[in-house]
């Protein structure tokens, strides 16, 4: 894998912390990046400030559950989700599947199959909206290009366009971009974002003139931005 390209993200909510730890480690093994997280309130401020590719979710959470995590997330993503729980009732089941849930796995699973679960829908995922032609993101050759023209970009301005490039339109915030790059480039700090920030606008700008890619977030952070039709 191109030590610049970004693994899938998956974000484990889950109580018991054995359990999480090993989900993680098994998420981990698989090629990817995990996270956890133990709590449902903080999971969905989590996903606000740095959605996942997949959320593994279980369902008996303390304070806020797996539904009201699911609930309040389909009000703003549809993260594909798969759902966990100790419940076998089928109505629990389809309660989860009803308000959202992509797949449910019940306790005892194995993480194998949790995590060709995970694979499965990873695969289903639609395509993100991708920068319009005139700018080429070639992740896996480490190489962006501007209507056909090679564009220069320090390592870590091609991380931070690669990253917001996955998903146009999302804002991101600094501590976001912060954690996306820390595999590639460790040095990197919060308050040198933006600087890298306004040297990869520069850039961008020069190779498109009156094309603004790259935008600033009041208050949050940045995003890019596809052009209107």
């Amino acid at each position: 894998m191109n030590a610049f390209a970004t693994p899938p993200d998956i974000l484990v909510v889950e109580d018991e912390p054995e359990l999480a730890a090993l989900v993680a480690d098994y998420l981990r093994a698989a090629g990817w990046h995990a996270r956890v997280l133990h709590d449902g309130a903080l999971a969905l401020a989590d996903i606000r400030r740095a959605p996942p590719d997949v959320l593994v979710l279980d369902l008996m959470l303390p304070g806020l559950d797996g539904l009201g995590v699911c609930r309040a997330l389909r009000e703003f993503s549809d993260l594909p989700v798969v759902m966990v729980t100790a419940r076998v009732d089928e109505v629990d089941r389809l309660m989860g599947l009803d308000i959202g849930a992509d797949d449910y796995v019940c306790k005892p699973f194995s993480p194998r199959e949790l995590v060709a679960r995970v694979r499965a829908l990873l695969r289903r995922a639609r395509p993100a909206p991708r920068l319009p032609a005139l700018v080429d993101v070639d992740e896996a050759a480490h190489r962006v290009r501007v209507r056909g023209e090679p564009l220069d970009l320090t390592p870590t301005e091609f991380a931070l366009l690669a990253t917001m490039a996955r998903r146009p339109g999302t804002a991101w915030s600094r501590a976001a971009l912060l954690d996306r790059l820390r595999a590639e480039s460790p040095d990197v700090s919060e308050r040198a974002i933006d600087s890298h920030v306004k040297n990869l606008r520069r850039k961008l700008a020069g190779a498109l003139p009156g094309v603004e890619l790259l935008q600033s977030v009041y208050g949050l952070g940045y995003r890019i931005v596809l052009p209107q039709d």
